[in-house]
């Protein structure tokens, strides 16, 4: 980069700055304003202004509410809620590691082993992820009502997986296309099998990948609404649909338990995303050339 364009990156940067600020600003404010209502009262979701700051009293046309615990411990003492927290988590986890796993594996096949239709296959791969949800609902709910697999778990964690396969194959695929062939070659002169080096090379390498795909498929299971709706209505039910169902009631939407219900379902898929987000970063980059 010469001296003038690096003098006019400089002069730029305040400026993207300021634009990525006010985009997380205004990315973020929903999100704000969720928590903030899961700790107010009744009385203070609906007042006029809206009330922001937390505190002991709440003035008349003022920007504090009173602050409180109440929504986490309606929601927290409802048994069927942490209930299908549990069957969100679950479910999420386990379709996703499914999802990865097998995709790696599919990933590595169409990377190191090119044949004739394979670009073909792999569109095909992928237009299985074209389809909107409802779409196919009535017929994969008859399927699972033939094969007993309606209102369980193992159900909804053979469904995510399939959906997510032709997105984690995809995206593995690209990652072990970074990754040069000469490695696994170099592990196999040595007397590992192929797999063995799959196994100890290749996705030690791909694992910035591997946590990229996972956090982007776990997201995907954990939020999925249609088919929880459709497939369960109570042993498998996820919160999606709970949080849906705090909403159906005659007598007024409660804000604060809703807004409780809602943080308490995005704390998990946070952490899981600060816990991964060196691999995160890392993965999104992966294969990018480096100046």
């Amino acid at each position: 980069m010469t001296a003038r364009g690096q003098a006019h990156g400089d002069r730029a940067a305040p400026f993207r700055a300021a634009l990525l600020a006010a985009y997380a600003l205004i990315s973020m404010a929903p999100v704000f304003y969720m928590v903030v209502t899961a700790f107010k009262l009744p009385a203070d979701t609906a007042a006029l202004p809206p009330r922001f700051l937390p505190g002991l009293s709440a003035p008349e046309n003022s920007l504090w509410f009173r602050f409180t615990l109440g929504n986490f411990r309606r929601v927290l003492s409802d048994l069927e809620t942490l209930r299908y927290l549990f069957n969100s988590v679950f479910v999420s986890v386990i379709s996703t590691a499914l999802s990865v796993a097998i995709g790696s594996l599919a990933g590595y096949g169409f990377s190191r082993f090119p044949f004739r239709g394979g670009r073909d296959a792999l569109f095909f791969v992928l237009s299985t992820r074209m389809l909107p949800p409802l779409a196919v609902a009535v017929p994969i709910s008859f399927m699972y009502s033939r094969l007993g697999l309606l209102d369980t778990r193992f159900g909804l964690i053979l469904l995510y997986t399939c959906f997510n396969l032709s997105f984690t194959t995809w995206m593995m695929k690209a990652f072990i296309d970074e990754i040069p062939a000469a490695y696994e070659e170099a592990a196999m002169l040595d007397g590992h099998s192929r797999l063995e080096a799959l196994l100890r090379v290749v996705l030690p390498q791909a694992a910035p990948g591997i946590a990229a795909t996972a956090v982007f498929s776990l997201i995907s299971a954990w939020n999925e609404y249609a088919f929880a709706l459709t497939l369960t209505s109570t042993d498998a039910v996820t919160m999606p649909v709970r949080i849906h169902a705090i909403i159906g009631d005659n007598s007024g939407v409660p804000w604060g338990p809703l807004a409780a219900a809602s943080t308490l379902f995005l704390l998990p898929i946070v952490f899981f995303g600060l816990m991964m987000r060196k691999h995160l970063i890392r993965g999104v980059t992966f294969g990018a050339v480096k100046g």
